[in-house]
């Protein structure tokens, strides 16, 4: 079933950025500052924005494969130092500083593609963790002699992982969501044994996982149009608390149609988030209410790839890419528009509630 998206013109509340990838969009993230974004994409490339602009900050780098996760490296004051993942297995490390042409180091390689990779400034500054297809992860410290620092079984293929803030808990913990519904809950500072391992309470396949910004819990999506709300404290009490909703969903002559969940991202303030779907839409949320709180006021003309709040909150970067959910189609050429928060048809801001 085919389903028309509704094409409205672009909100003075975003910009779009220049010259973006030609071939999938698989990441973007922000800097530290706030200032740059990095895009990877299935066109082998690391592109760098201005986030003030939308202009390309220097040359793409072209690499071998084509890159499906990227993140800054918070190393040093300037933070113009990234790392990125790549489908031939490869962890590579970027210095931005370099000028037109990247001086980019191979850390290592996994056994299989590289699926995804995140710094993780609360075990240090230039510490990274990769997750593959090959079933495990990688811990790497992007300024040793051997970069390498730990290799770790998983349950499955790693789909998906995300990390939680130094400032977060006093546990630096890692969230990772494999194949065959399991997730693994991992204290970074001894990484060997997992905290937690469980089910998925979901039940098709995970596409994005995201910690909530005070690492009490996180969120996943799935093909399936749904999300679930879980949290990391596995008493009784807290495990109650858990739910799921349908999201994502549009209804043609009377038939109900999912769409995949490709993307959540928190307010790092407000700690509402956001979930980008194969449908073009971008909803707001507002997890401790259980209730939708808003949408951007537009929907793009395709699936929606990549989100990523600016650390001051004060930017959305929304990746409109088509995912294949419904195979080999003619699809919009990709683009990346960085929505400006405090001024959005969004509310991201949870509402207050009523005096009774």
């Amino acid at each position: 079933l085919k389903v028309l998206l509704v094409h409205t013109p672009m909100s003075e509340n975003e910009i779009a950025l220049h010259s973006p990838p030609t071939d999938g969009v698989t990441a973007c993230r922000f800097s530290p500052d706030s200032s740059h974004l990095i895009v990877s994409s299935w066109d082998c490339s690391l592109s760098l924005h201005s986030t003030a602009t939308g202009e390309r900050s220097r040359a793409p780098e072209a690499l071998p494969q084509p890159l499906l996760d990227c993140d800054f490296v918070r190393d040093g004051p300037s933070m113009q130092h990234a790392v990125s993942a790549c489908l031939d297995g490869g962890i590579r490390f970027h210095n931005l500083t370099s000028g037109d042409s990247a001086a980019t180091t191979l850390l290592g390689s996994h056994d299989s593609a590289a699926r995804c990779v995140r710094a993780c400034p609360a075990v240090g500054g230039s510490c990274v963790v990769s997750g593959s297809w090959d079933h495990t992860l990688k811990l790497w410290d992007a300024r040793a002699a051997t970069p390498c620092v730990g290799t770790y079984e998983q349950p499955d293929k790693v789909l998906a992982l995300d990390v939680s803030s130094a400032a977060a808990s006093a546990t630096p913990i890692l969230a990772v969501a494999t194949a065959a519904r399991r997730v693994v809950l991992v204290d970074l500072r001894s990484p060997a044994e997992p905290m937690q391992t469980r089910e998925s309470s979901l039940k098709c396949a995970t596409r994005c996982i995201a910690m909530m910004p005070n690492a009490s819990g996180f969120t996943l999506g799935s093909v399936e149009g749904r999300v679930a709300v879980e949290y990391v404290d596995p008493s009784p009490e807290a495990q109650a608390r858990r739910y799921a909703f349908k999201c994502h969903r549009t209804t043609a002559q009377g038939v109900d149609t999912p769409h995949p969940v490709n993307a959540i991202a928190f307010h790092p303030t407000y700690g509402t988030f956001a979930t980008g779907g194969g449908d073009g839409n971008v909803f707001v949320w507002d997890g401790a209410k259980k209730k939708r709180i808003g949408s951007l006021k537009r929907r793009y003309p395709t699936s929606i790839a990549c989100l990523a709040f600016s650390p001051s909150g004060e930017q959305l970067a929304v990746a409109a890419s088509y995912t294949y959910e419904n195979g080999e189609q003619k699809a919009p050429p990709d683009a990346i528009y960085l929505q400006k928060v405090s001024d959005s048809p969004a509310t991201f801001k949870p509402k207050a509630e009523k005096a009774k």
